[in-house]
């Protein structure tokens, strides 16, 4: 099943930072001046799942696969609402914020190079 399939349309001046300290923030194309700064805006294609990935479930950034290791509690409905998402690659169990989703860890260095305009971010079974 695919849960969400987007593609990156730009990167945000401070999104290279953010990933420094691990963490990705996506924000669907027209986001404010001010989070576009820090977001990969994106472009859905396709129907966004009405539920949120499991536990496991892969997620594809450019060429890199990694997996979900816990999903906050509203942070499914920032994705299906606002096509927001706070992606934290620490490989917590337990989602520490309500709007983020949790994954394990990868190269960061190579993520920096995948994150670019026609990249895409899939999340699937």
């Amino acid at each position: 099943m695919i849960y969400y399939s987007t593609t990156v349309t730009a990167i945000g001046e401070e999104v290279p930072d953010l990933l420094d300290g691990g963490v990705l923030i996506l924000y669907e194309d027209g986001a404010p001046a001010a989070l576009a700064e820090v977001s990969v805006q994106h472009r859905v294609s396709g129907m966004v799942a009405s539920v949120a990935p499991p536990v496991g479930a892969q997620i594809t950034l450019g060429t890199l696969t990694t997996r979900v290791s816990a999903v906050g509690s509203s942070a499914w409905n920032k994705v299906r609402e606002l096509g927001h998402v706070v992606f934290n690659f620490n490989g917590a169990v337990l989602a520490e914020r309500p709007g983020e989703i949790c994954v394990e860890p990868l190269d960061l260095s190579a993520l920096r190079q995948q994150m670019r305009s026609g990249s895409p971010i899939v999340i699937a079974d």
